[in-house]
């Protein structure tokens, strides 16, 4: 029987152009070999699975080819090379630091390092996971790896690189290796399908690469399975099969049920799923990651970003043109919330309903907060245009509107009908949320027309706001302020003048900085302090200061010096506490 070699072994690259992945640093290699400026000492850092021992082997036969290629690659026929490629090269020494990580093993590598190589240029020192050495380890190698003799090269491995000491870090040369992307996974297995001849579906080496997670020595690993397990004809159903991947046609039939709220069939979807085997937090997922891809289709530039094959990329765009931005990012914190709720909650499976449950109704609670939203920012609008229209009134000779809801009709301008841009009736007022008897929420036009007739009826009964409304709320919460004990705001809040400017704008005028300041930092209280007496929640105030200027009582305007005296005159501890700390104040 002929001898079996996995593919991880059969196809492990043997120069630097047939690295998968890694350009970025094979280039750099050959850059440094052909002008003559190595290293003494290299630190290859990433995932498991990327190349870093196989770049490291490829440095240590190039750097001691016989006839260096133009192009920075090894011959692979001088004596030097073909004795590497044999396995039997005297030049290259191999540590596995996770078995070989006591002083003991450093100091015996430390000791072979003295004697120079016989008939070659370098000695390659290569310390697989390297950061499994001890600490009494690496203190024992310092001294070496600082000052190596000429010919010594040494290149550390490690998937780990935070637990290597800064003054090993400080001696290397770092190269950190990235994970390997999808595209090129899927480009190498189907390069060795042609010569293995074996037929792959694209949609099968797909999902080989996504479970892989960027590790091609994994994608060889379940390529080679999927061999003996198809017998060399892997379609994209057996892949699924034996690599326990849930199918994408589920997730299009779970959200096309989404889309037409179909509860029931829903749960019948995910009750197929559990079926299968599947865990609930893998489903979850799943359908955030197709959420996910259905996102970044929706714009040409994030392309790049998408991992799917490409005879589903059509699907996908077109589902996507159908699940609008706003519904997918609030689906996907749904979700979100849900895998979290999942791995804590008792009932588990309830928790993957409710989620999916949650996603039927999630399209009408999206639309409406978005005409929600529109309806403030054309309320504020419209708003904003009739204070401009109030303005203009004078220098037109057009009487001011005595309406709220009144328009100034310009010349040659059409006058619009009146809009109610008063705010949201009270919550009584609202109309009730009521199910249609197949389980869903009613339409969105009908709910519109209910909350347009509850605001009419709310703006019928409204009256005007008026001055002395105003006033008596006011009054009120001067004394709730007398009552605990906060007189010096009190007294600010007595001495200010009122105005009223419509539709719903209160004003409030002070005559010195020291009662704006008091004021300004009250105002947030006092106002919603006024919005619930008045049972007008669009309500607003406005701190106004005019200095030098009298008063509407006609009292004269008091310093901020007369001010405090007039508090040590009420409060005579005021005055003792100064007495005793000998205070001197600042005005």
């Amino acid at each position: 029987m002929e001898h079996f070699l996995v593919s991880a072994r059969k196809y492990r690259p043997q120069d630097f152009a047939s690295v998968v992945g890694q350009s970025h640093i094979t280039t750099t290699l050959k850059n440094a070999i052909l002008q003559k400026q190595l290293a003494h000492a290299f630190l290859f850092c990433g995932p498991r699975g990327v190349g870093k021992t196989t770049c490291a082997r490829i440095l240590a036969k190039t750097i001691n080819c016989e006839n260096l290629q133009p192009n920075g690659e090894a011959c692979n026929q001088c004596p030097s090379c073909i004795a590497f490629n044999q396995g039997t090269s005297f030049h290259i020494h191999e540590l596995d630091a996770a078995s070989n990580n006591s002083v003991d093993d450093i100091r015996a590598l430390v000791d072979q390092v003295r004697f120079p190589p016989q008939g070659a240029r370098y000695k390659t020192y290569i310390i697989d996971e390297v950061h499994m050495l001890s600490t009494a380890a690496f203190n024992a190698f310092l001294k070496t790896l600082e000052e190596p003799p000429s010919y010594a090269i040494f290149i550390l491995a490690t998937t780990e690189k935070h637990k290597i000491l800064p003054t090993i870090l400080s001696r290397c040369q770092v190269f950190d290796f990235r994970r390997i992307t999808l595209h090129d996974i899927v480009h190498h297995l189907q390069e060795i399908c042609e010569k293995e001849q074996v037929t792959a579906e694209e949609e099968a080496l797909h999902l080989i690469a996504q479970k892989s997670e960027g590790c091609m020595r994994d994608a060889l690993g379940i390529f080679d399975t999927l061999v003996s397990f198809t017998g060399g004809q892997i379609t994209y159903q057996q892949a699924l099969a034996h690599l326990n991947m849930l199918d994408v046609e589920y997730y299009f039939r779970l959200i096309e049920a989404i889309h037409q709220q179909d509860i029931a069939q829903t749960l019948l979807w995910l009750d197929e799923i559990l079926q299968k085997g599947f865990e609930g937090e893998n489903v979850l997922e799943g359908m955030a990651g197709f959420l996910r891809d259905l996102m970044v289709c929706r714009d040409e530039k994030l392309t790049a970003l998408l991992d799917i094959a490409q005879n589903f990329r059509k699907r996908y765009a077109e589902m996507a043109q159908r699940c609008s931005l706003s519904w997918l990012v609030t689906a996907l914190a749904l979700l979100q919330d849900a895998e979290m709720q999942y791995r804590n909650a008792r009932n588990k499976r309830l928790t993957l309903e409710v989620a999916f449950i949650k996603l039927c109704y999630l399209q009408q609670a999206v639309q409406l907060v978005g005409d929600v939203a529109t309806g403030e920012v054309v309320k504020k609008k419209l708003m904003h245009e009739r204070e401009l229209t109030r303005l203009r009134a004078p220098f037109q000779a057009i009487p001011k509107p005595t309406s709220v809801t009144s328009r100034v009709k310009a010349p040659q301008e059409q006058v619009a009908p009146p809009v109610d841009v008063s705010p949201i009736a009270p919550r009584q007022a609202m109309p009730e949320l009521r199910m249609t008897a197949g389980g869903k929420l009613p339409d969105l036009n009908t709910f519109k027309k209910d909350l347009k007739i509850a605001q009419q009826a709310t703006d019928d009964t409204r009256s005007p706001l008026t001055l002395q409304q105003v006033q008596t709320c006011w009054e009120q919460y001067i004394r709730l302020l007398q009552q605990k004990g906060q007189q010096a705001l009190a007294v600010q809040l007595e001495q200010a003048s009122l105005a009223i400017a419509p539709p719903e704008e209160i004003q409030v005028t002070t005559w010195n900085i020291v009662q704006y300041r008091f004021l300004e930092e009250e105002r947030l209280h006092v106002a919603e302090y006024l919005k619930e007496k008045l049972a007008r929640p669009d309500l607003v105030m406005k701190i106004l200061l005019q200095e030098q200027e009298m008063p509407d009582n006609g009292q004269p305007m008091l310093t901020p010096q007369q001010q405090f005296e007039q508090l040590k005159a009420r409060y005579p501890l005021i005055a003792r506490l100064q007495d005793q700390l000998d205070l001197e104040l600042d005005y």
